[in-house]
């Protein structure tokens, strides 16, 4: 059976993600976030990737399913690439266990943006025909994300101050949901 952080963790995890099913500007969500969130207070490493990585798919076969009415366009031959990535922003989130301050977690999430906007656009020139496999072509694929860039690290922001903000609150307020032993860090 759970423990009442655990639940806790994983509503706030389902809850952030299903905020992409809202209206929202293009790349202004919550998955990084997520991600982020997830690594830091899970204490278990499975859950740390299993619970954002699986609200990260349930997402996105729902909004499949909504643009295409089909649940099989939800998932593109190279979305392995964002998951990689996402999984990535969870191994950065670990390293915030237990000293989430701040001045950490802002830095955590520009190196989550950062590298999830290197890695993904990356992907975007290799998989896909509209780019030229040059120099060239990889230089364009990321000009041409950089307005994209911005609403992600926005987002980014916003939703970790959310996050980490509202579980530090829920933490100060609710003795069964405080992180055990293990995760705090002197």
């Amino acid at each position: 059976m759970p423990t009442p952080r655990t639940s806790a963790l994983v509503l706030i995890v389902l809850a952030a993600a299903a905020t992409r099913l809202l209206p929202h500007p293009p790349n202004l969500t919550s998955i990084t976030a997520v991600a982020l969130f997830g690594g830091a207070y899970f204490s278990s490493r499975w859950l740390a990737f299993a619970v954002p990585l699986l609200a990260l798919a349930l997402s996105d076969l729902v909004l499949g399913v909504y643009w295409s009415w089909s649940p099989m366009m939800a998932f593109q031959p190279h979305m392995w690439v964002q998951y990689a990535a996402f999984a990535g922003v969870v191994l950065i989130g670990m390293s915030l266990r237990g000293r989430a301050d701040a001045l950490r977690v802002a830095g955590a999430t520009l190196a989550s943006a950062v590298m999830f906007f290197a890695v993904t656009n990356f992907a975007e020139w290799a998989f896909q025909p509209w780019y030229p496999k040059t120099v060239e072509g990889l230089s364009a694929a990321y000009v041409a994300a950089i307005p994209f860039f911005r609403n992600s690290l926005l987002g980014d922001l916003a939703y970790v101050a959310l996050l980490f903000g509202g579980m530090h609150l829920l933490e100060a307020r609710f003795a069964g949901l405080r992180a055990p032993a293990a995760l705090q860090r002197p």
